[in-house]
């Protein structure tokens, strides 16, 4: 039986901690802004070391999906689902199940959706006890649109840096080649990119074989491959005081969230002339994409045309760091606060 628990968090409007015994989970809902429009945001799964590296991660990431939603024009606030658990030892429908229970106790004011480590499957079963869920029945599998969106992101960065847009030999290093980044490696191996893959899961490494040629490499040497574009496909944080001397890149872009460590970072990278672009503009093909069937008929089609604008606003965010001389994280944050405040899809 789930137990709820209301928390106090400064500068988010809702935060809420949901346990289960009987199941064995624990899960929290936060909900940073909703100025927009209901709070829109993946569920993840992980096993968490302890249930303040959960809180940390669901402020972390529903305030990021706050600043994507805004930047993607999206008439959605920014929420998320983290839970806790060991998908090896809890009963998987049951955990979901009672994570439809829990989302359905904000009566709509958060949306959920699959993320890290859960599924359209497991999303039937969160469906069974809350209609406040997406992916389910209509846009489907999101990491299609997000792997589609960071390429255009790419795609936005090479015209920009090198002034053309041929990625046609390329060196791109990706850092995680599961569903997202392992569909980024396939549409850059076929515009001609030579790609450096790294992975902590095998089998995810063994997939991307069957269909993509790549040099491998280990997991704490991808920072250091010598590459045009780095691409963080994997979990956050990974842009840090340690990792930025390391890089040999020109470009980094890719599809993880909360890719700086500190904010601080961002311009690190800046000083050293390495065009990034902000996490949350360049991946938000998966949510443009579920937002395309909230309140509406879910059209692939419509969804692929507006994920290929993420390349427009790329281009905007770098043009605007160029001309006023500030690091594109800073730029980004403005243009998302100026559409938060606004409040209505502009």
């Amino acid at each position: 039986m789930n137990r709820y628990t209301t928390l106090n968090s400064t500068d988010y409007e809702e935060v809420v901690r949901c346990d289960n015994e009987e199941v064995g989970f624990s899960a929290w809902i936060a909900v940073h802004n909703s100025n927009r429009g209901p709070a829109l945001g993946g569920c993840r799964v992980w096993n968490y070391i302890c249930d303040d590296d959960a809180l940390t991660d669901v402020l972390r990431l529903s305030k990021g999906m706050t600043y994507k939603n805004s930047l993607a024009r999206l008439s959605l606030g920014g929420g998320k689902c983290v839970v806790r658990a060991d998908l090896e030892k809890v009963d998987r429908g049951a955990m979901f199940e009672s994570v439809g229970q829990f989302v359905e106790t904000l009566h709509g004011r958060y949306i959920t959706a699959e993320d890290v480590n859960s599924t359209v499957e497991d999303m039937v079963a969160v469906k069974r006890h809350t209609k406040h869920v997406a992916t389910v029945g209509a846009s489907g599998n999101p990491s299609p649109f997000t792997a589609y969106g960071v390429y255009c992101a790419i795609r936005a960065c090479v015209q920009f840096k090198f002034g053309h847009d041929d990625l046609k030999g390329l060196r791109i290093a990706i850092q995680g080649v599961g569903e997202t980044g392992g569909r980024l490696a396939r549409l850059l191996a076929n515009d001609g990119c030579t790609i450096f893959a790294t992975d902590i899961n095998q089998n995810n490494l063994s997939e991307l074989q069957k269909n993509v040629k790549f040099h491998a490499v280990e997991p704490e040497d991808i920072y250091g491959a010598a590459c045009d574009i780095f691409c963080p496909c994997a979990l956050g944080g990974i842009l840090n005081s340690f990792t930025i001397p390391r890089l040999h890149c020109s470009i980094v872009a890719g599809s993880a969230n909360n890719q700086l460590l500190e904010r601080a970072d961002g311009d690190l990278l800046d000083a050293r002339d390495i065009l990034y672009v902000p996490d949350y503009a360049a991946n938000a093909g998966g949510v443009i994409n579920i937002s395309c069937e909230i309140g509406q008929t879910y059209d692939a089609g419509r969804a692929r045309q507006k994920t290929e604008m993420i390349g427009e606003t790329v281009t905007d965010i770098l043009r605007q760091s160029k001309s006023m001389k500030r690091p594109t994280h800073v730029i980004a944050d403005r243009m998302a606060e100026e559409l938060i405040m606004l409040g209505v899809a502009a």
